[in-house]
């Protein structure tokens, strides 16, 4: 595949319906993610997801299309969410809005629906990623999941642990509101001096920072003991602080990687 540059502008996102643009959606995922057989999603999971509740979006570029989303429909203590499975965007259509484009297209379904949580795991250590679902959709984190999907054949997971973040996108709270809105930074207390890990939280402090490495892709493949040691201690920092009532609702970058910031969560 050997997509041209196209701006959002230029793209439809709407339902995908259909064998063949469901068979579009595996494609896709096959070249985004280069994985075996074994670790593609198949064909009757996005017919049962677009029959059953969820959701099948496609972006399109003229006919062809260059991103997908997949969401199952959920059910926890008797309240309906969606659990947004994937959303992938061809390499040349990426760092275009497209992404944010179908996650908008998502939550505008969602509402339609009476739906007002959209979750979905993330790699704690992509900070892209996670600048996108914290800074730029609103979603916050308080659970991870070690080895969430087990040890695949992807290249983008190295051999490692699939641990996962779980975002949570309440779609009517006043933060995703703000922030989409462009009126609010993902993390409302950024500027409160930071806690370190292991520090006690006293009165009136509340943000706590973890730091995740750059360039963990070129470590994964130099030096895969290191990205382990890596994950490792980043998966007790979160468990650690998760358990202690704190939620990620931030992201900081700096040249050598970046910071989650996380504050002791009251609300939304």
């Amino acid at each position: 595949m050997n997509p041209q540059p196209a701006s959002a502008e230029q793209v439809e996102v709407r339902h995908c319906h259909g064998l063949a643009e469901f068979d579009t959606c595996i494609q896709l995922q096959r070249h985004v993610w280069a994985g075996a057989d074994i670790d593609v999603v198949p064909l009757p999971l996005f017919v049962v997801a677009a029959e059953t509740g969820g959701q099948v979006l496609g972006a399109f570029a003229g006919d062809r299309m260059v991103g997908f989303t997949l969401a199952v429909a959920g059910v926890r203590s008797g309240k309906a969410f969606l659990h947004s499975h994937m959303t992938a965007v061809l390499e040349g259509y990426r760092d275009r809005h497209i992404g944010r484009r179908l996650k908008l297209f998502q939550r505008d379904d969602a509402l339609a629906r009476g739906i007002d949580l959209v979750e979905w795991t993330f790699d704690p250590l992509e900070i892209k990623n996670a600048y996108f679902n914290l800074m730029r959709l609103g979603a916050i984190a308080r659970r991870l999941l070690p080895n969430c999907y087990g040890i695949t054949s992807s290249p983008l997971h190295g051999g490692l642990p699939t641990d996962r973040l779980v975002a949570e996108w309440w779609l009517l709270s006043p933060r995703v509101e703000k922030i989409l809105a462009g009126t609010r930074e993902g993390a409302g207390v950024a500027r409160q001096t930071p806690l370190p890990f292991g520090g006690a939280a006293a009165r009136g402090e509340r943000l706590a920072r973890i730091k995740v490495p750059a360039r963990i892709v070129e470590i994964k493949q130099e030096n895969p003991a290191k990205a382990a040691r890596m994950q490792n201690e980043i998966r007790e920092h979160f468990q650690s602080w998760f358990a202690r009532g704190y939620a990620a609702t931030g992201i900081e970058p700096a040249v050598d990687g970046a910071s989650y910031l996380l504050e002791a969560w009251g609300g939304l």
